[in-house]
């Protein structure tokens, strides 16, 4: 996975001759004498180890360049600025690629110039090698969908000037190390799909953008100072995490993608998150209890807050929404008629009501629900007016039994 523009090959092996290049849409560049630049031993040695634990998969013809009789810095996926490997992209970029299969050999920490390493995904097992931790200058790491397994480094703190680091559907288990929350330059952070256990540890990086630790086995408590007020996209589904969470979200607004799904998370949900520019809103599997009252007009499309212990009267603040869904919980009172009225509008298109201890909903029973849109009211304190297609989930019992409605206080 490269980023583009990060550098253009530089020449070597040959005198360089002063070259201006003039463009009405180019910025100009001059391009500087350089005398017989050969690629440093210890580089030009380390790519040799690399090459030696690394192999393309059938299909795969990454390493057809890869000839140390001519110059690595024309190798694919090897980079270069004067004598040193300043990038390394591992495998075919293009969608679809086989990849490589062997292991990441620790001479790789040899390559002290390195500013982005990534690997495609393919079939690289073993662990991260320790010495990834020498690369001072790295600010790219990515491997991401291929079968790393073991820990990762506690020494990761020290590449101080890393921005990205994507580790994600790999086989890693262990902590999260607490000293990667200390990399003070560190914007995205991606570990999902793995086998992390432990807790999360605070971040202190006021650049973080990005944190993705979602389908992993994370257990514990968020504390409330955790994650810096840049957090743009938070997602920390399918874990093991518990403990309420209304003050760490109260401080993130600069969010636009939260997903807590599949937890333990308990206390309120915070009003105010409704507030926030956020294109999908999905807390739902958790112990969430209370009332939801946003402050004004919902204007997220996805908002998912089934699978809780929710309760009260739902808000006709949600008549804006796209696609709620508020089964299974524990709402009560009559549904909004700004909700039916958007619904039958077709400006709503997801409508999920069923089990919860709802009395009652004002809609014509001949009314007809529009082909886009879908309703299901299933399993309420009433007898639904008009029969829609539900969910399987939802089985088959149009009513909640009367006894139910009846002990239900809300």
């Amino acid at each position: 996975m490269a980023v583009t523009g990060f550098r253009e090959k530089a020449p070597s092996c040959h005198i360089l001759i002063l070259l201006l290049a003039l463009s009405t849409s180019l910025q100009c560049r001059l391009l500087t004498v350089s005398v017989d630049a050969i690629l440093d031993p210890l580089d030009f040695l380390a790519l040799q180890s690399i090459r030696k634990s690394l192999d393309d998969m059938p299909g795969s013809n990454f390493f057809s360049s890869w000839d140390f009789t001519s110059d690595p810095c024309n190798f694919a996926g090897v980079y270069c600025d004067s004598d040193r490997v300043i990038a390394l992209n591992l495998g075919d970029p293009r969608a679809g690629s086989p990849g490589l299969i062997g292991r990441l050999d620790p001479a790789i920490g040899k390559l002290s110039a390195l500013g982005e390493l990534s690997v495609v995904p393919g079939r690289i097992m073993g662990s991260l090698p320790e010495s990834v931790s020498q690369l001072k200058d790295l600010r790219f790491l990515a491997i991401s969908r291929n079968f790393l397994t073991g820990t990762i480094p506690q020494s990761i703190c020290q590449l101080s000037n890393l921005r990205t680091l994507d580790l994600s559907y790999n086989q890693l288990t262990g902590p999260v190390p607490p000293s990667i929350g200390s990399i003070p330059g560190l914007s995205n952070l991606v570990l999902c799909h793995n086998r992390l256990s432990g807790p999360v540890p605070p971040f202190g990086s006021q650049l973080l953008t990005r944190l993705d630790l979602s389908h992993n086995q994370l257990n514990g408590s968020i504390q409330p100072l955790s994650f810096p007020p840049s957090l743009q996209y938070l997602s920390l589904s399918w874990n093991r995490l518990v403990g309420p969470v209304d003050t760490i979200l109260t401080r993130l607004d600069q969010l636009n993608h939260l997903d807590l799904s599949a937890n333990g998370f308990t206390g309120p949900i915070p009003g105010r998150i409704f507030g926030f520019p956020i294109g999908s809103l999905q807390l739902q599997r958790n112990s969430f209890v209370g009332p939801v009252q946003p402050t004004d007009q919902v204007a997220i499309p996805t908002v998912d807050l089934s699978y809780n212990r929710l309760s009260g009267p739902i808000s006709p603040m949600f008549s804006t929404v796209q696609n709620l869904y508020l089964n299974n919980n524990r709402f009560s009172g009559e549904v909004p008629g700004s909700l039916v009225d958007r619904l039958l509008a077709a400006g709503m298109e997801t409508l999920y009501l069923q089990h919860n201890y709802l009395t009652g909903i004002e809609i014509n029973p001949t009314a007809e629900i529009p082909v886009s849109s879908s309703l299901c009211l299933q399993y309420n304190c009433m007898v639904p007016p008009l029969q829609t297609p539900c969910p399987l989930k939802a089985g088959n019992q149009k009513t909640r039994p009367t006894a139910q409605c009846n002990e239900w206080r809300g």
